[in-house]
């Protein structure tokens, strides 16, 4: 894809906005979590449907990322972009102002259903604005910062807002960004042409219910346990279904995925790397934070104060560390160097003690996974999408962000069920830290298994000049 026209200043703005959707994106993901026992009150949740303030957004956005993808290629990543910010703003608002349980699930899928608009049609705009220039590494290097100072910002300003607000703040404050957002974008963003061709409704309804049914069994298997009639209906109809997709597609004359996108070089190998980063770090932060509140007494304010050290550490390292490096050593040598420093911080923080503190326990071995990511996601996210045809890049950022989101599910819920079968049901600061140890030494084994993959099946070589890391290590 050639780069826009848009003038330089036009261009790094049109990028704070992609980055804008990358943030609130993952913020949303996050920022409920402090929320969560107010709106129990407030809204008569049950112990076991409180889950589902999380899991409708997550299941909404993890099963309608591919359609988003190629709804960009088909009516242009700009129109859809801005369709989705008006679609997650009317969910933010109907979240905020929920009085019943139905009312509060309704708006969190229907953020989930905007959030998978944006993703795919951002990193559409990102390359079409970048694509082809020096400073597309350094594009990607921001967009993937945004997305740990999302999830760290929404626990923080969760709290905060819960504190000194009241819950419905914690939707409410994604109106105001979505309006500036969608005000600055035409001026900012380019106008992409879409393309001749009809949406897959066979492949939509098929991959769409396919992959939330198996997200959904995902998400409940920790809850009702992965043996349970309501687990494997769900994940027995999800797998039907994505084989009836998959079976759609190589049928297909214009399908929502193009079966022959995976000979791409590369983007298959990525994609793996993007799911394993997604299954190794989306659980270390998650057990992290409830570590540093549940053994070592820390509020939810500080709690999110102390992720911030890390937050800085990844948005440096994406912004200046990373982009030096893969112009030197290729995309390759990150990914693996990245999979090896997260799974070496991941194995010191299953170190941690019951009355351990934050400065020796979790600060230092936090910054060292912190540095791996940074090192690993930049990279795998830009070769992932780089990899595709000019025409499918919508397509290609939809199944990159997809695998993801899949990848986050299945490493959290997995390790949700390691931490509580070690724990057995403890609640001294003992038991809760031998359970999230094992969380942590979990996710480990996923990260070095992750840099293995890689390592066998990246094809490897030392970029040279400028040109060589265009496509951020496309072909490196």
């Amino acid at each position: 894809m050639s780069p826009t026209t848009t003038g330089t200043p036009r261009r790094w703005l049109g990028l704070a906005l992609i980055a804008a959707a990358q943030f609130v994106v993952i913020m949303d993901t996050s920022i409920i979590g402090v929320a969560l026992p107010d709106m129990q009150a407030a809204l008569g949740f049950t112990p076991e449907s409180l889950s589902w303030v999380f899991t409708a957004y997550v299941i909404a956005f993890g099963g309608l990322l591919l359609l988003g993808g190629r709804l960009s290629d088909l009516f242009g990543a700009r129109r859809v972009f801005l369709s989705g910010w008006i679609i997650l703003a009317a969910g933010s608002l109907l979240a905020g102002a929920a009085g019943n349980v139905a009312v509060e699930i309704a708006g969190r899928a229907v953020q989930g259903a905007g959030a998978a608009l944006i993703a795919p049609a951002a990193l559409t705009l990102l390359m079409a604005l970048f694509g082809g220039t020096p400073e597309l590494p350094k594009a990607f290097a921001v967009y993937g910062a945004a997305a740990p100072i999302g999830g760290t910002a929404g626990v923080f300003l969760g709290g905060v807002l819960t504190e000194y607000a009241s819950w419905p703040w914690v939707f409410y404050v994604t109106v105001p960004i979505a309006a500036l957002v969608i005000a600055l974008t035409p001026m900012a963003l380019p106008a992409i042409a879409g393309q001749r061709g009809s949406v897959d409704l066979v492949g939509a309804v098929t991959g769409t219910a396919g992959l939330a049914a198996v997200v959904y069994g995902i998400v409940r298997a920790p809850e009702t346990g992965w043996a349970a009639p309501e687990t494997l209906i769900a994940l027995g109809a999800g797998a039907v279904l994505l084989a009836l997709f998959f079976f759609a597609q190589a049928r297909s004359r214009q399908p929502l995925l193009r079966l022959g996108i995976f000979r791409a070089p590369q983007l298959g190998a990525a994609n793996l790397a993007q799911l394993l980063l997604g299954a190794a770090w989306v659980p270390m932060w998650f057990f992290l934070n409830l570590y540093l509140q549940q053994v070592l007494g820390a509020g939810a304010f500080a709690a999110g104060a102390a992720l911030l050290p890390m937050t800085l550490l990844i948005v440096l390292g994406m912004t200046l560390v990373a982009p030096r490096l893969l112009a030197r050593f290729g995309a390759k040598a990150l990914i693996v160097a990245g999979f090896a420093f997260l799974a070496a911080g991941l194995v010191w923080l299953a170190f941690a003690r019951p009355d351990g503190s934050y400065a020796v326990d979790v600060l230092p071995a936090s910054l060292v996974a912190a540095f791996g990511m940074a090192l690993a996601f930049v990279p795998s996210l830009g070769t992932a999408t780089g990899a595709a045809r000019p025409e499918e890049t919508g397509v290609a950022s939809g199944l990159v962000n997809t695998s993801y989101q899949i990848g986050s599910a299945i490493g959290l819920a997995a390790l949700t069920v390691l931490s509580s079968a070690i724990a057995a049901g403890g609640s001294s600061a003992e038991a809760l830290t031998g359970g999230y140890a094992a969380a942590f030494i979990g996710a480990a084994v996923i990260a070095a298994v992750g840099g293995i993959i890689a390592a066998a099946t990246l094809r490897g070589r030392r970029a040279a000049s400028t040109e060589d890391v265009e496509l951020v290590g496309a072909d490196a």
